[in-house]
């Protein structure tokens, strides 16, 4: 085999691919032994009719073309070997020359893995910012427990529609004089607070009373999911039925032995306190995490193809659909409901997609400067975490990945996470 490459624009690339005759011949003769195990032939058990009666029936070319499948195939691979290169999109085929008993040659047009040019990812230095706890956290969490189990009671008579009331209303929604599908509630509960609806639109029936009607006006906002109303002024006609308020459990130390193991407020008080502090302390070796790896990543220097970038969109999208139907929500519907479309999306997409792509590339080239390796213990606790995460055993994770096909990628998720780890573990500390 050999093989010739010519770098075009754009990172395409075109090789042109020499089979010798003899590795064709073997395949013919491959190829027609599977024909004749395809095709019923009168007169012959299947697999037992000769080449020429096999001709006769499929045609030569057909017996040719199944011959270069096979050859092309580990020809391309091959090739790709030879010339360190990775494809990044499907190649486009051109067949130069196939005929019985003569050299093959074939042109694969194809886009290629772009070349990084690594800067610093030894010694990077970045700070690492522990948020601090204050008493106004813990007190936001206390009241978060008792407003977890708080009640909800009938407001007195006469009282008014104040914040953290949940009311029943009647609604209904004016633009430019005229109702709007939608804009329609009949008892409609709302917590005021909530910013369940328009902006300003709870804010104005603070202060009504039961029985009390009264002119809501709000503009929606320009990114509403609804196209014909985004930006316009409307008008809401609201009348409030009913008013319930929030009645919290007095904050005293038998609500602390309720809500916790503890027998005081103080002792729970520094139970969530030490809480507060672990989740500050890990989301800030998460972010310093992150920024090491997007300082190394900003330090390369390439040139990214389009192709990779919307191969990457595509993947997000398909993700999201996976998690959309476990929501029990299908891609279509989501669509429709946020007044948008896939084209809007992708373009939503692309600027992530891309950062994604160049940490990858990175980790890529880094892996490779550096010799790190994947070896039988990194998968074997890659599986492991998995099986923890998805409730499974070991085993079972192996076999699925197995039977999706899906050691290479398992390979090269472990590559980038042993990878990532060699730049944390060399920066400044």
């Amino acid at each position: 085999m050999k093989a010739t490459a010519e770098k075009m624009d754009n990172h395409e690339v075109v090789l042109t691919i020499e089979v010798e005759a003899d590795v064709l011949k073997k395949a013919e003769a491959k190829a027609c032994k599977d024909l004749a195990n395809r095709v019923s032939i009168p007169g012959f058990r299947k697999g037992k009719a000769p080449r020429h009666i096999i001709e006769q029936r499929v045609g030569k070319q057909a017996i040719l073309d199944t011959a270069f499948e096979s050859v092309a195939d580990q020809a391309f691979g091959d090739a790709l070997e030879e010339q360190d290169m990775s494809p990044v999109s499907r190649p486009d085929i051109e067949v130069v020359t196939l005929e019985s008993d003569k050299d093959v040659v074939f042109k694969a047009r194809f886009t290629a893995k772009p070349e990084v040019a690594l800067g610093e990812y030894k010694g990077l230095k970045v700070e690492k910012k522990v948020e601090e706890v204050t008493d106004e956290d813990v007190d936001k969490e206390i009241e978060s427990m008792r407003r977890r189990r708080s009640q909800m009671v009938d407001a007195t008579e006469g009282a008014e529609v104040k914040k953290g009331d949940l009311v029943t209303l009647d609604f209904k929604g004016f633009v430019e004089e005229k109702a709007f599908e939608g804009g329609e509630g009949k008892d409609y509960p709302l917590e005021i607070g909530s910013n369940r609806f328009i902006p300003c639109f709870e804010d104005q029936l603070i202060g009504m009373k039961v029985g009390d009607a009264r002119d809501v006006n709000v503009t929606f906002p320009e990114e509403y999911h609804s196209k014909e109303l985004a930006g316009k002024p409307a008008k809401f006609e609201c009348k409030i039925h009913s008013i319930k308020e929030r009645q919290m459990p007095e904050l005293d130390d038998d609500f602390a032995k309720k809500v916790s193991k503890f027998q005081t407020v103080e002792e729970l008080r520094a139970d969530i306190r030490k809480n507060l502090e672990h989740a500050a302390q890990q989301k800030a070796d998460n972010d310093y995490n992150v920024a090491v790896i997007e300082k190394a990543t900003g330090n390369i220097t390439v040139d990214i193809p389009a192709v990779m970038i919307e191969n990457r969109v595509t993947m997000m999208i398909q993700e999201m659909a996976m998690r959309l139907e476990q929501q029990g929500m299908r891609l279509e519907q989501y669509l429709q409901y946020a007044g948008t479309d896939l084209n809007q999306i992708r373009e939503q997409y692309k600027k992530t997609a891309e950062e994604n792509v160049k940490t990858d590339l990175m980790l890529e080239a880094v892996a490779k400067a550096e010799g790190i390796k994947v070896d039988g213990k990194d998968l074997d606790a890659e599986v492991a975490a998995m099986a923890v995460a998805y409730g499974a055993t070991p085993a079972q994770v192996r076999k699925v990945v197995k039977e999706q096909g899906r050691i290479g990628d398992l390979m090269t998720t472990v590559l980038r996470k042993k990878t990532s780890q060699f730049i944390l573990d060399n920066a400044a500390k």
